[in-house]
């Protein structure tokens, strides 16, 4: 379902800080594998849990599955949630 681009890479589920006084994290990142052997990149995919100006937190993304249609599921353990991400193209 997804384009090339995204297809065997890594998924990461970024679930986020809570003891730091600059949160991070609460999104899910994408690291591009080139020759299905080397990292060669690290980019944020999906964001949008946490306003960064003003650090409030509306969800913690805890895991990802792609199914055999090709969607992403993303499982959110504050709004307790799953999420079911596709492309449309």
């Amino acid at each position: 379902m997804f384009p090339e681009a995204y297809r065997n890479n890594i998924f990461i589920a970024e679930h986020g800080s809570w003891n730091r006084s600059k949160k991070i994290g609460y999104r899910i990142s994408l690291v591009k594998i080139e020759g299905n052997k080397k990292a060669v990149s690290y980019e944020t995919f999906i964001s949008g849990w946490m306003d960064d100006a003003t650090q409030k937190v509306w969800g913690r993304p805890v895991d990802v599955l792609v199914l055999p249609d090709g969607s992403m599921l993303v499982s959110d353990d504050y709004a307790n949630v799953i999420y079911r991400i596709s492309f449309k193209g």
